[in-house]
């Protein structure tokens, strides 16, 4: 019998991942739809049989036919749902961020560490993607040997009118956080902030490029180069620099045109278009385990954690100072 999914939150993420569950992955039917914005709920259940559409999440989760719920909404409702969700012991694929904020998350980690087993995957996609998939087998394998820096680029197209300086860091860098900590192995210790002079043509008064540095408790070093309103198209690009060799994925070697003079190929306009694949592999992960009665794929600590150094991110951002983060030292399971 197929999975009977609640999505909270219908905008362009939750949108995005009904339209995924009804026709790119198996064994999984969306049965409930919530959103604050009731009338887009119902407009996306209309399209669904046997969907109803609430208005807040709670009326969601004890809909019929509900046995996991995937959290869409905006970071500040997470805490929230994810209590709710915990409450009936369901399964949850909750996208980043966790929580709003450190303090937030570690009270679901503990919430979660109450019930006494796993019930939480955070969507940190790229731990789903081919090519992060490619270079963290090939760290794992050992033939490259320790690593000692990361190169990491993160360019968008544009952004959005509601985005905000902190957000570089909440919404943006926090991948390469949780990136980093998969591919080393290691929790991130300090984060710094510096900033070129920005260009006169940032957003809202958005510092645009930015570069992040991360140390981890391991040692290595990586950096971070976000620039959200690059103008061509979304990149996402990792370097890992090891004793014995390198490895870089995100060139984006598909089909090359070569025609009048020139070559080239196409660069995704949008990160729903870059990482297609992965999120399909993502979702279908979860389904998979969670009828089988498992939990896979980066944890609540693990949200917890990107939390965490995105706290001392948004200070070093605000600040300039090279901040240390703050982490608990009590990981669960």
């Amino acid at each position: 019998m197929a999975l009977g999914v609640a999505v909270i939150g219908t905008g362009k993420m939750g949108a995005d991942h009904v339209r995924r569950i009804d026709t790119a992955i198996s064994g999984a039917r969306v049965v409930a739809v919530a959103d604050v914005e009731v009338e887009r709920a119902k407009k996306l259940a209309a399209d669904l049989d046997g969907c109803t559409a609430h208005d807040d999440a709670a009326s969601a989760l004890a809909a019929p036919g509900v046995d996991a719920v995937l959290i869409a909404s905006p970071g500040p409702a997470h805490e929230e749902a994810l209590a709710q969700a915990l409450a009936l012991d369901l399964p949850v694929l909750c996208e980043k961020p966790l929580a709003a904020d450190a303090a937030s998350a570690y009270r679901i980690v503990e919430a979660e560490r109450r019930l006494g087993h796993r019930r939480i995957q955070v969507g940190f996609m790229r731990r789903f993607d081919a090519e992060y998939q490619q270079l963290k087998a090939a760290l794992d394998a050992g033939g490259l040997g320790r690593p000692l820096m990361l190169h990491q680029r993160h360019r968008n197209t544009a952004t959005p009118g509601h985005f905000t300086e902190r957000m570089m860091i909440t919404d943006s860098a926090a991948h390469e956080m949780d990136v980093t900590r998969w591919l080393t192995g290691h929790e991130i210790a300090a984060v710094q902030v510096v900033k070129p002079a920005p260009l006169p043509t940032s957003m809202n008064g958005v510092p645009d490029p930015q570069l992040v540095i991360l140390e981890t408790t391991g040692g290595v070093i990586a950096d971070v180069e976000l620039y959200r309103n690059a103008g061509f198209g979304d990149q996402v690009q990792c370097e890992a620099v090891c004793e014995l060799g390198t490895a870089r994925i995100g060139d984006g070697h598909a089909m090359v045109v070569q025609a009048a003079g020139r070559w080239g190929g196409a660069i995704p306009q949008d990160y729903l278009t870059r990482f297609r694949a992965a999120y399909e592999r993502e979702v279908q992960a979860w389904v998979d385990a969670t009828r089988a009665g498992r939990v896979v794929g980066p944890s609540s600590w693990d949200g917890y954690a990107a939390a965490a150094a995105c706290e001392a991110g948004v200070t070093a951002q605000a600040t300039g100072v090279r901040k240390v983060v703050d982490l608990a030292d009590d990981e669960p399971f």
